[in-house]
């Protein structure tokens, strides 16, 4: 298992012996990146345990920052006017608690703005996410609603990829592709060639009908057919208020796994495994707090109206813990749950005896760097459903990911249909051209016959 230290001591190395001219000396904020813990293990993650590609990694974006000048990108630097057309901006989140960094299509048009200013606008989005978000996934959504040829810009969608690659480790969640038009299929079979196999495992087609099973209702916009009123409209960076990233080291204790420098420990730490209970389907976790601190804690789910939570917020001393108890619903599916997340969050408090107003300012006023996120999935009797309050058993039931293969079998066939209906009008069109060509030599035949009669007559 390669490590932090081990990554950090070639690149280190690497430094002793020059960096070259261009692009010259790194800029100090990134060699502080070298420093933290956390990041080097998204590298990691990201070249999947192989220390000298991790180490290479580290150079190159080392090397890449430094040559764009990512650290000076800001308000007064980059084309505002394209800004403010909210082409890109980051708003609500996935199923799984990663911000959505929308990129609204038909807001783009080939060809018409400078490259570019779009590729700093890029930039300045993407390192403000990582500040903002403590380096967590995002997701990229794009809005393909109203979309045409114009609007299907490859030079653009293979600058993300290059960044999502190669400059930015571990930041990718999903690629969520919403209302693609059929025109543009042949576009997106090109761009899953320039992804890696893992990343194309992340790529979500999904209309109106399906983006619940990626973005709950009340996250998506109500032009996406969701609950979220929110327009875009820009509001600028505060960077004096976010804290530097903290230094994190992993120790490893089974299923009590901890993050040092992290507030929680949840045991299990992943997965809530439901169970069946007196016609009950519910599971549990409990939560620890391993802060110096008291903190207070809140819980969402990605599917309020199926779960009964108890408790879904609260407050902790250190070292104490609480056990969380989920019920589901009567009458809700437990099978076709599988894509339900829970996102437990947690923040300082200076005591534990706040009032609910006095809490409710330390969640308003703490920044997403402050706040520490912990992500847990669903995992529900094998062979059980919940209808109406009653268990039935050995039911079938079309989950998810099978609806998601016939969606895309549906968009298949109606290609193959499309273009069997183009080859239909083309053969249409023959045969009225070759029934014309054939009715008019007719006549052409008629009126010569007519003529030599009239002709044997004189």
């Amino acid at each position: 298992m390669a490590t932090a230290s081990e990554v950090r001591a070639l690149f280190e190395a690497r430094l002793k012996d020059g960096i070259p001219n261009p692009p010259g000396e790194f800029n100090p904020s990134d060699l502080e990146r070298v420093k933290d813990d956390k990041y080097i293990n998204r590298i990691i993650a990201h070249m999947e345990n192989n220390v000298q590609l991790a180490a290479d990694m580290l150079w190159d974006i080392m090397v890449w920052r430094k040559t764009v000048g990512a650290n000076e990108l800001n308000e007064s630097n980059i084309r505002m006017d394209y800004v403010q057309e909210g082409t890109f901006f980051p708003h609500g989140r996935d199923i799984d608690g990663s911000l959505l960094m929308v990129i609204k299509s038909k807001h783009h048009v080939k060809g018409q703005k400078d490259m570019e200013e779009i590729k700093k606008i890029v930039i300045y989005w993407f390192d403000r996410i990582e500040r903002e978000e403590g380096g967590k996934k995002i997701s990229l959504f794009f809005d393909m609603d109203g979309c045409g040829l114009g609007n299907m810009d490859m030079e653009l969608i293979k600058y993300l990829i290059t960044l999502l690659k190669l400059y930015y480790p571990f930041f990718l969640n999903y690629i969520i592709i919403y209302q693609m038009p059929w025109v543009l299929s042949a576009a997106f079979k090109v761009v899953k060639t320039l992804l890696p196999a893992k990343a194309v495992e992340k790529m979500k087609f999904v209309t109106k009908d399906t983006l619940k099973d990626i973005v709950a209702p009340d996250q998506a916009l109500v032009c996406w057919g969701g609950r979220n009123e929110y327009v875009f409209k820009f509001v600028p960076e505060n960077r004096s208020e976010q804290t530097p990233a903290k230094k994190v080291t992993f120790a490893e204790q089974g299923d009590n796994q901890h993050s040092l420098g992290e507030m929680l420990r949840l045991v299990p730490n992943d997965v809530i495994v439901f169970k069946t209970d007196s016609d009950e389907v519910s599971g549990q976790f409990t939560i620890t707090n391993m802060d110096e601190s008291a903190i207070s804690f809140k819980i969402r789910t990605t599917s309020p109206e199926k779960f009964r939570v108890r408790p879904s917020s609260g407050i902790l001393g250190p070292g104490l813990s609480q056990t969380v108890t989920i019920v589901v619903q009567a009458g809700f599916q437990t099978r076709s749950s599988t894509k339900d997340r829970f996102l437990v969050m947690s923040v300082q408090i200076p005591k534990t005896d706040l009032t609910q107003k006095e809490l409710a300012e330390v969640w308003q006023n703490s920044s997403s760097s402050k706040v520490d996120e912990y992500r847990l999935k669903c995992q529900f009797p094998e062979n059980n459903l919940t209808r109406n309050g009653n268990l039935v058993e050995g039911k079938s039931n079309i989950g998810s990911d099978s609806v998601t293969n016939a969606l895309n079998n549906l968009q298949m066939h109606y290609e193959l249909l499309n273009k069997q209906v183009t080859q239909l009008k083309i053969f249409q069109f023959l045969t009225l051209l070759l029934t014309a060509f054939t009715v008019l030599l007719g006549y052409m035949i008629y009126k010569g016959l007519d003529e030599e009669k009239y002709c044997d007559r004189i």
